[in-house]
């Protein structure tokens, strides 16, 4: 009886120590800033001996949980929009425990009191803060080059991310503009150590061939901290009207990124673009950026872009739609000829930080060669003076070119952790009719360039309980101006003319659908000003505009 228990006590000495041993166990805790606001949305890299890695989200109250890792050493790479990553190496875990590792997060600034050096795959928060997120990318990078994965992920090579939105109501922007109901999606999946593969699309709805743009991108994160990228876009928009033809542009385009001695980053690229509307028309559309740091919290910045940038891109994927339809190129007719816009601009700009106030001012010289201008009223192609948008009401007039010297002026200041105030002045030239009784037909013989003065109030913020996101502006200018103020705009004061609105609401999740669902309100130019009345082909009174009124809703999911 001795010699039975004693054998079962030894095998129960053996199993027990080595189940022990399997047992997985988690790593969790909160990611705050160094004011101890939790940070949602902060991605969270946990990296074992193994090749897998396994990346998580933090929640609105910046927590996160790894559970089902194995006992042993990992290291925790953290980072987040606006702040450095972090990283805490040696974490032990032991078989079936709970171990608790809380991630402070720095600015670059918090950081600059720290060090005085500075690594050419940091970011800058102030920067980042004067600057429109349209030139962020989508998905960040961090410095061991693996991307941003949805939260629960684990891949061993790779990661997928992705967005569907369906929204209602036309973007009003003249012709090309999408249709009055449209399905947007965007696909990014990492390939290899630091590619990305990306697909965007935006289909629209209607009797005929739906409007459609495709797009595909591939961009590889380099360990000297470069960031090449090429794309091909397709875009193919047919009207319902028997008139038009069906208009039709292929774009390939290339940019690389990269810093020389930690304190010049260079930005540059360009697009080639083949278009099929009428005819054929091909261009070439270079662009590019140089940023010098003359000291922790100041910027000298040079800009060249020769396309207009598109505003409603400007809030960002994460905050609006993706709206290709409403990209590059824009076309216009006169006499029947069709002809392609063609911009060329040059922008110098001094940003600084001073506390939470951010101040930008710069100059900047622009030339624009047949300018699509936006009008509003019941016309037709007949004429062979104008291209109607049939979803939005609107169509699109030709203008003469338009060349000014201007400068603009932006103060920025964080109110509170919810709320945030731009105020932005600019001045420069803009298209305006020499007299009010002009007809269509020879609107742009009265066409001429006019010096205006334009500023821009703009509010943005979440209501905290809510997870409500909203941004209002209103954007005001001297006189009446068929064109806007500083069109090249892509500064944190960047406004469409007049009163606009745009709502983020966060939905509930339903149990059987993966990811976040989001309700996305936007109303451009609300109560309709700005509007010009010229006199229609058909005895009709029409309108030129700097912006069309557009109201557009609809719902996003995220996965």
């Amino acid at each position: 009886m001795l010699q039975k228990l004693g054998c079962v006590v030894l095998v129960l000495g053996l199993v027990l120590p080595a189940a022990a041993a399997g047992k997985p166990g988690t790593i969790s805790g909160y990611v705050r800033d160094m004011a101890g606001v939790p940070q949602m949305g902060a991605v969270v890299e946990v990296l074992g001996s193994a090749s897998h890695t396994l990346r998580v989200f933090t929640d609105e109250k910046g927590f996160y949980s790894t559970a089902g890792l194995l006992p042993g050493i990992y290291n925790l790479k953290v980072s987040a929009p606006s702040f450095l990553p972090a990283l805490r190496e040696g974490v032990g875990l032991r078989p079936g425990a709970s171990t608790v590792i809380n991630v402070t997060l720095n600015t670059i600034f918090e950081a600059f009191q720290l060090s005085p050096n500075r690594g050419p795959a940091e970011e800058d928060d102030w920067k980042w803060t004067l600057r429109s997120v349209a030139n962020r990318p989508v998905l960040r990078v961090v410095n061991n080059a693996h991307r941003v994965a949805a939260k629960g992920e684990k891949n061993d090579d790779g990661s997928l991310k992705g967005k569907l939105s369906f929204v209602a109501g036309s973007g009003s922007k003249g012709f090309g503009s999408s249709s009055d109901v449209s399905t947007g999606f965007s696909l990014e999946h990492s390939l290899f150590s630091g590619g990305t593969l990306a697909v965007d699309g935006n289909l629209g709805h209607g009797a005929r061939v739906p409007s459609t743009v495709l797009r595909t991108s591939y961009a590889h994160a380099l360990p000297d901290g470069s960031r090449p990228e090429i794309a091909l876009t397709v875009r193919r928009f047919a009207s319902p009207e028997a008139n038009l033809h069906a208009f039709e542009a292929l774009a390939l385009s290339m940019s690389d990124s990269f810093t020389l001695g930690n304190f010049l980053e260079l930005n540059f690229g360009s697009e080639l673009q083949t278009i099929e509307f009428m005819g054929r028309v091909n261009a070439f559309r270079p662009f590019g950026s140089a940023d010098l740091h003359l000291s922790p919290h100041t910027l000298l910045e040079y800009r060249y872009a020769t396309s207009v940038p598109n505003s409603r891109m400007a809030m960002g994927f994460d905050s609006a739609p993706a709206d290709l339809s409403e990209t590059n190129p824009r076309m216009s007719v006169a006499g029947f000829a069709p002809s392609l816009e063609r911009a060329r601009h040059h922008e110098v700009s001094v940003s600084r930080r001073i506390g939470n106030t951010n101040v930008q001012v710069a100059g900047f010289s622009d030339r624009v060669v047949n300018p699509a201008l936006v009008g509003v009223g019941d016309v037709t192609s007949d004429s062979g003076e104008v291209l109607p948008d049939p979803y939005s009401g609107t169509f699109t007039y030709q203008g003469k070119a338009l060349e000014t010297r201007g400068m603009r002026a932006v103060l920025q200041r964080k109110l509170n952790s919810d709320l945030t105030a731009t105020l932005d002045y600019s001045y420069g030239g803009v298209l305006d009719l020499d007299r009010s009784d002009r007809d269509l037909q020879d609107a742009r013989a009265g066409l001429h360039t006019v010096a205006r003065h334009a500023v821009a109030v703009k509010f943005s913020g979440a209501v905290p309980h809510a997870k409500t996101h909203w941004i209002t502006s209103y954007r005001w200018t001297h006189g009446e101006a068929l064109t806007p103020v500083d069109l090249f705009n892509v500064s944190a004061g960047q406004a469409d003319p007049y009163l606009n609105v745009f709502i983020r609401q966060p939905i509930p999740r339903v149990g059987f659908l993966p990811g976040r669902m989001q309700a996305l309100v936007e109303i451009r130019n609300l109560v309709a000003q700005g509007y010009v009345p010229v006199l229609g082909l058909d005895g009709r009174t029409v309108y030129l505009v700097q912006s069309a009124r557009s109201v557009r809703g609809g719902v996003a999911f995220t996965f």
